[in-house]
Parts: C-alpha cells; structure tokens; sequence
C-alpha cells in the first residue's frame, strides 16, 4: 500500500523560483552546442564528464567545480569538460543514500521539495562560478524536467538502460543522452536502447499522452559488466570497442559515438585505474582511426580527496563509490589534453 505524504509542486513552479539569467542560458545554449559538435563528430575534441560519484553536499561540490572551471580554461582547445552534478543515485539492493534528490542532508530522512531547490541553487552557483553546465544521471524519468533546463548532459544507467521509459524520455531531450550498457554487458541491449532512443516515440507522461522527434545524440557508455558471480568484465578493450563501432554501422544509428566510464565494472571500483584506463584508450586512438572516430571520451569519478568515506567526515570526499583525488585528475586531464 503506498501512503501519501505531500503534495510535490509541478516543474515549472521551481524554475520560476530559481530560474537562469539570460546570460546563463547563452551559456547553456552555446554549451549544448558544443557537446552535440562532439558527439557528431563536427569537432576534433574530446568530452571529459568528470566529477565526483554523487554531489551529496553544495560547498565541496562548488570548490571542486571551480577548479575544473579553471582547469577547463586551460584544456579547452583539445577537451569539453563537464562537472557530474549527480544527484540520483541507483542503488543495487534499494537501500542507503539515494541522492540530494531526495535527501538533501545525506544522513537525514527523504525532503524532495529541499531537495529540488538544493540542487537548483547548486547548479546555478556552479554555472555561475565556473561557467560550465553538467551532467546528471536519469535515474527517475520524470524527476528530469526540474532540471533539464540546467543540463547539458544526461546518463542513463546500467540498471535502467532496458528500461522503455528511460529511452522513451532519453528520444525527447534535446541535449546528448549517453545510455551504459546493462548490466551484464550485453552490448546488443545497448545497441537497441539507442535505437530507442533516436527513434520518434508517443508514450504516457507526467499524466500526458506526448510524442518525440527522437534524440540523434543518444550514443553508448561503456562501463564494463558483471558476471553471475558478481565478477567484473571490462569492456573498453579495443575488441569490444571495434565490435560495437562495427554493431553501429550495421544498425545506421545517426552520430556513433562511444564514451568510455573509466570506472565501475571496468575498474572494479579501483579508482586509481582509471587513470592506465584512460590512458589504453588514448593508445587505441592513436593505433586505429576507426577507433579514434568513434571513441568520443571518457566518464572520471573524481573529487576533492580522493577514497570514500562512510559519513560525511572529510570535506570533499565521496560518501559513494570511491573517486580520484583533485591532484591525479589534474594531471590526468591536461595528459589527455596533451594527446587529443
């Protein structure tokens, strides 16, 4: 039996509370641009999504954020960067943090109103300190329109990749949608979702009967898969990369593209190796250029200190999976700026 709590105002209530200024939305529209020149291929640059695995509190977020605001100045010739400002998280057995979403106070009970106007104001205080827009996972479709209007980029994840409602939702934005593969790593599940994705769709939502044009900037994450034991398979080694490069042209989906998630299944969750991850892609791009046209980027977990913690402790340190400290991303960045 589901028991009604409170009402939760429509979308547009809280954009009119805590809306873009005008120069924000050139920033955004001048952003989305960019990020679509990529992901089509218009543009020699590579797309960094980097930031911590879940945004759980404003001030370390916003400090991390402004470095890479200023570390992106210095990349931007070679690199897009874009902040993970993630504020849904999956969780695998449904229980634990599940994102500012719903509990603004990582240790407190769920307050989605707080939560909704917390991460407008932090997305706003990012933009406006760093002058990038971000990223966020689409973990509930239709927690999306209280943020679109501040993304320019959305990930589907591992779990929810399957699903029709997330590839329904992902046909009807208008910025690029990276869709993981599920799971298990089946690469032709992942295939279909950005099929699904690029296609028209009609479909229920928000109590509305709505149709897409479709989403020509879905394309494929790849972030390794896990066995029936629970062991991890990588996936971004040059064979599966060149079997799905080989997957898109049979299926003719518009703009291939493939970013590769440096950590999760294909790190096993040892942050540090997404640092010789990154780095093993870099070498395939510059072997084959098939390879290179079609491998777009990277996804980094990454944060202020690096590790995780189980409480709140030590100010910009993940309460999630662990990430890459701010020194190692650094490096790391501007290796990959060096190399693009």
């Amino acid at each position: 039996m589901l028991e009604k709590q409170y009402f939760i105002p429509e979308p547009e209530e809280f954009i009119a509370e805590s809306p873009m200024t005008a120069e924000m939305k050139e920033i955004k529209k001048q952003r989305d641009a960019e990020l679509r020149d990529v992901i089509a291929g218009r543009s020699e640059k590579m797309l960094i999504v980097v930031g911590p695995c879940s945004a759980h509190e404003p001030a370390p977020t916003l400090e991390y954020i402004s470095r890479l605001g200023k570390l992106s100045e210095k990349v931007k010739d070679k690199l897009v960067i874009v902040p993970r400002i993630y504020t849904n998280k999956p969780r695998t057995k449904g229980v634990g943090y599940k994102g500012m979403f719903l509990q603004p106070d990582p240790e407190g009970t769920a307050d989605i109103v707080r939560g909704i106007r917390s991460i407008r104001a932090m997305h706003l205080a990012a933009m406006n300190e760093s002058g990038l827009t971000a990223a966020d996972e689409m973990l509930y479709p239709e927690n999306t329109p209280y943020v679109e209007d501040l993304l320019s980029y959305h990930a589907v994840g591992a779990r929810s990749v399957e699903d029709q409602l997330h590839r329904q939702v992902a046909s009807g934005i208008d910025a690029p949608v990276g869709l993981k593969n599920p799971m298990s790593g089946n690469i032709l599940a992942l295939i279909n979702s950005i099929f699904a994705a690029q296609s028209p769709q009609i479909f229920k939502y928000r109590n509305y009967q709505v149709s897409s044009d479709g989403n020509p900037y879905a394309h494929a994450i790849l972030r390794g898969g896990v066995d029936g034991s629970g062991a991890d398979i990588p996936n971004f080694h040059y064979e599966t990369v060149m079997q799905l490069e080989q997957m898109y042209r049979d299926s003719k989906l518009e703009n291939p593209a493939i970013v590769i998630d440096c950590n999760h299944s294909n790190s096993g969750k040892q942050f540090k190796q997404q640092i010789r991850i990154a780095q093993e892609v870099m070498q395939n791009r510059r072997f084959d250029a098939d390879f290179k046209r079609i491998v777009k980027g990277f996804m980094i977990e990454s944060f202020l200190v690096e590790g995780c913690q189980k409480h709140d402790e030590v100010f910009g340190q993940s309460i999630t999976d662990p990430c890459l400290g701010w020194e190692d991303t650094e490096r790391l960045i501007c290796d990959l700026a060096a190399q693009v």
